[in-house]
């Protein structure tokens, strides 16, 4: 059977009825955009949150509240509040007696709050940290300094800002010694961070933040009397394994806990992180994957419904075709790919259209001071085309049968 025939009757139906053969697609069109847009969206998304992890460096030890499997998130990673860290957990695993190569160690609050400068007020996020903030995170302060050790745990109003923080609440003007108000506390302006375009895992974006002594935080601005997650930076790569040993087994000794399986606490290294993160990304683009599968499903029967109609209207040319001597295979087949092309046709432009808007999207987010990476998948772009001809084979078949079914009697008796 030469398949060029079908291909070009489908062709002319389609340039026949060219707004019917719009809306046909549109279906099609939609649904295979979302696949290439959620693929390439969602690639260059967890891209970017593992380069902000690996912008933090490989030898951290995260430790956070709640226990969790091996190859699972704790449940604060998903936005649970557990309370069973404490600040004498951080003080006793920051101790080199303790925790093997420990080099330095900071614990962290975060919260959302009310920030008042003058008469201007802006919802902002705040972190509650301790003073080795900059060696852990290695990271420097531009202007200004960091608060002191004794400022951590003597409730000080201070704070320092990120640069885009300090460049929303006092513009261009220098901020160091300013005033702001944060939930009607007042805070001194002391620092600000140099410019750093990333966050770390659980770290809201640096340069956007407000950072106070961590007792501030969560005696007067949270009314809490726990963490939300502790890091340690170890001196090699190589003493991470042992180190999270160390930290798992001193604080089983300071919770009074025997049997490992009944931990409160989840101790992860940056690789570990960046599994975890790709688990959740990946978890994430699956299901917007079967929300974009909806639109795919609903241009499917877009065709079915068409191809149903070709069929009432070209009753009279199958019969002439079986007249002739054409099997139910043959007119079967010649349905078959008339579907299969419309929806080629939609799977094409709607490739056009994903990529466009995944590169429109790449463009927009760079503008915005993010190092957001154009990436789209040579295997999503492959697995768009298969599916919308699968699309148009599944919901052409009905038809096919259908018309493959016609009587050649009844069909030149046809009007």
């Amino acid at each position: 059977m030469n398949f060029l025939i079908p291909i070009k009757i489908s062709f002319k139906n389609l340039m026949a009825a060219k707004f019917r053969s719009f809306l046909t697609i549109l279906g099609i069109i939609i649904g295979v955009a979302s696949v290439i847009i959620i693929f390439a969206v969602g690639q260059s998304a967890q891209e970017l949150i593992l380069d902000q992890i690996r912008g933090v460096g490989s030898n951290l030890i995260g430790v956070l509240p709640g226990a969790s499997k091996e190859d699972g998130p704790p449940a604060a990673a998903m936005g649970v509040v557990v309370t069973t860290l404490k600040y004498d957990d951080f003080l006793e695993i920051k101790k080199t007696k303790n925790v093997t190569g420990v080099v330095a160690g900071a614990a962290y609050v975060t919260g959302m709050g009310t920030v008042e400068r003058d008469d201007e007020e802006l919802g902002m996020s705040f972190t509650g940290v301790t003073s080795a903030y900059p060696e852990v995170e290695s990271t420097e302060v531009a202007q200004g300094r960091f608060f002191t050790e004794e400022e951590e745990t003597n409730l000080s109003r201070v704070a320092v800002l990120g640069v885009t923080a300090a460049k929303d609440l006092f513009g261009d003007d220098n901020s160091i010694g300013k005033k702001i108000k944060i939930n009607d506390y007042k805070f001194t302006v002391i620092g600000i961070l140099k410019e750093r375009n990333s966050a770390g895992f659980g770290v809201a974006s640096q340069d956007e933040a407000i950072f106070v002594p961590i007792f501030t935080a969560q005696k007067l601005l949270l009314g809490i009397n726990h963490v939300g997650y502790v890091r340690l930076k170890i001196d090699t790569v190589e003493n991470i394994p042992i180190a999270k040993n160390d930290v798992a087994v001193k604080l089983r000794d300071l919770h009074d806990i025997d049997d490992p399986s009944d931990d409160d606490f989840s101790v992860r290294d940056q690789a570990s992180a960046m599994e975890l993160v790709g688990t959740i990304t990946n978890a994430m683009r699956y299901f917007l994957l079967a929300v974009g599968t909806i639109s795919l499903i609903v241009g499917g029967v877009g065709v079915m419904n068409v191809m149903l109609i070709a069929v009432s209207q070209r009753i009279k040319e199958v019969g002439l075709r079986k007249a002739v001597g054409a099997r139910n295979i043959d007119v079967m087949i010649q349905f078959l790919i008339e579907s299969a092309t419309i929806s080629f046709f939609g799977g094409a432009i709607g490739i056009i259209f994903g990529i466009t808007v995944s590169f429109l999207a790449s463009v927009i987010i760079n503008s915005m001071g993010y190092n957001w990476k154009f990436l789209i998948s040579i295997d999503s772009i492959i697995v768009a085309v298969v599916v919308s001809v699968l699309i148009g084979i599944i919901f052409g078949l009905y038809p096919a049968l259908k018309a493959a079914k016609i009587s050649p009697m009844e069909a030149l008796r046809y009007e």
